[in-house]
């Protein structure tokens, strides 16, 4: 993980009267940053699919993956401003996303609908898994704030998950 360590910082974080301890606040900035390069990057999965999927059910699906994209493009914000709350520096370059995300690459020879769902519903599977065991994490830290917005951005990646799902679905 990439790390700050400038002047006018202690210990990479910078002066604040927040009521967290420097430790929870690392430990929670740095989980921030690992879903923050993660977020990105399945943004802009979500964006490649739009722009590209072609055949049956085409405009009902490059509808649906921009709805979805536009979605988790604000969880962006989200992370990124409660990193900087806590003291930190969001960690949020198109390269250091390409470089921390957990997700797979996505595949550049898909273009019908339902490869692309198949494609975005394990991504999508796995930034679920990821976002709970953030949950989990924050909660185990004592960190209520960081724990709800946790909270907020699953329950909107359950339902994007299940929107996808339901196309292919029987």
């Amino acid at each position: 993980m990439v790390t700050s360590s400038k002047p006018g910082t202690k210990n990479g974080l910078h002066v604040s009267q927040i009521d967290i301890s420097e430790s929870t606040r690392s430990r929670v900035i740095t989980l921030l940053n690992q879903s923050l390069a993660t977020t990105m990057d399945l943004y802009t999965q979500l964006k490649q699919a739009h722009w590209n999927v072609k055949g049956s059910g085409f405009y009902q699906l490059h509808t649906l993956f921009d709805e979805i994209a536009e979605e988790v493009e604000a969880f962006v914000d989200l992370m990124a401003e409660r990193i900087t709350a806590l003291g930190g520096t969001a960690l949020g370059t198109a390269r250091i996303a390409a470089q921390q995300s957990l997700l797979q690459e996505y595949p550049l020879d898909v273009f019908n609908g339902p490869e692309h769902i198949k494609a975005l519903v394990s991504r999508m599977a796995l930034y679920a898994g990821h976002i709970r065991s953030a949950i989990d994490t924050c909660d185990g830290l004592g960190e209520p704030t960081t724990t709800d917005l946790y909270t907020q951005v699953s329950r909107s990646v359950d339902k994007q998950l299940w929107l996808l799902e339901a196309h292919i679905q029987a």
